[in-house]
């Protein structure tokens, strides 16, 4: 294939196709013909360039000229385009991706979340390292240090014949430094967190598993674990964060979904409602050395122990402002107040049962959750206080 003959396929939505893109159809088109699966001299020495540019500003590269396919316009600004840098970014970590490797790296569908799962579920790196990768990545301030981080997670996954979608990632560089990183951040977290099909138990058939989840972090935490206080600080980090942007948490979501909704890195119910129970039951589960979470708690229950040890006017008066919660986030603004009084009592929560809750509170499927839940929660209180004559 010829370079003007790779550089004219377009496609379908009638954009030049980027050069990974080509690189990748240069290699399809040699087995297909039946040559030896390789890349033709124009792509070979197109990789030679990108190389050249690792670390350079865009731009300043002559030999990567004829790889960019966005095109420059002459109108009068210094600033060269977001989409220009970002293209520029995303060549070079594609020429350090493709070197030396002897398939193409560009595997559409592949996102960088899903790219370190599969370096996490190989035998090259700790599932630790795994992470503190791909957390320093996502704790980038700005797109320079990402590509930083990225130039040196990039050689590792083609070590582990790992590929990436690098269209994808030229979309999720130029949009970075603006108001759609927390998408980006989402869908990367989501990817790393698939929990995919679970593993067979003993004595289990393989179809058996496939229904089954993983529990959720507050059900297996372990009070006395060497890392119960670093896991609860990462937890705290989230309050009053988007849900799924804040990295230090991705280890301890369990949220399930379908793949389309992780690669867009879709807010569903199920992850706001995880994401707020996990940082209540942070704050909650603090300086005590007994779990927190507590089957059947349900909060009336919760706050009638409260009243038991110390019945005041104010406290009565704030359950009642939780329990006419208009919505989602005012229940949650509710229960973050109440969560510092519940830990100093050490009274305990049942957080199952408040992350339901969250999730359906103002679902417009379920328009009577919220009157079911205010129903049991009042009940559970006002039976809760009087069991103490």
């Amino acid at each position: 294939m010829t370079t003007s003959s790779i550089s004219s396929v377009t496609a379908a939505a009638g954009r030049p196709r980027f050069f990974w893109e080509e690189a990748a159809d240069d290699w399809r088109a040699a087995c297909g013909a039946g040559r030896r699966p390789e890349f033709s001299e124009y792509v070979t020495r197109s990789l030679r360039a990108l190389r050249e540019g690792v670390g350079r500003e865009a731009g300043t590269v002559p030999a990567m000229r004829s790889v960019h396919r966005v095109p420059l316009r002459d109108d009068g600004l210094d600033r060269l385009p977001d989409r220009y840098v970002a293209e520029h970014c995303t060549l070079t970590l594609f020429g350090l991706h493709q070197h030396t490797a002897s398939e193409p790296v560009h595997r559409p569908g592949v996102g960088l979340g899903t790219a370190c799962l599969l370096l996490r579920r190989g035998e090259a790196l700790t599932e630790a390292a795994v992470e503190r990768r791909l957390i320093a990545a996502a704790t980038a301030q700005d797109l320079h240090e990402l590509v930083q981080h990225l130039q040196r997670l990039v050689p590792l996954l083609q070590q582990a014949g790992v590929g990436l979608d690098y269209t994808r990632l030229f979309r999720e560089l130029a949009v970075w430094d603006g108001t759609g990183r927390n998408r980006v951040l989402r869908a990367w977290g989501l990817q790393y967190t698939d929990p995919g099909t679970p593993v067979p138990t003993e004595g289990e058939a393989a179809g058996e598993s496939e229904g089954r989840e993983r529990a959720p972090y507050w059900v297996t935490f372990e009070p006395g674990s060497p890392d119960a206080g670093a896991e609860l600080a990462a937890l705290r980090a989230g309050t009053g964060r988007e849900p799924g942007t804040v990295a230090v948490m991705w280890p301890f979501h369990r949220t399930r979904m379908a793949s389309e909704w992780r690669n867009k890195g879709s807010l569903t119910r199920d992850l706001a409602a995880e994401h707020t129970a996990l940082t209540l039951f942070a704050r909650h589960q603090q300086t005590h050395d007994r779990r927190m979470h507590v089957p059947g708690n349900s909060p009336g229950t919760a706050v009638g122990l409260l009243a038991r040890k110390a019945a005041t006017a104010a406290l009565e008066r704030r359950f009642g402002h939780l329990l006419t919660s208009a919505d989602a986030e005012e229940l949650a603004m509710h229960l973050r107040s109440f969560a510092p009084l519940l830990n100093r009592a050490g009274v305990g929560l049942d957080y199952d049962l408040l992350s339901t809750a969250l999730r359906t509170w103002d679902d417009p499927r379920r328009p009577h959750a919220a009157g079911r839940f205010r129903q049991r929660w009042d009940r559970d209180f006002h039976t809760t206080v009087t069991a103490s004559s």
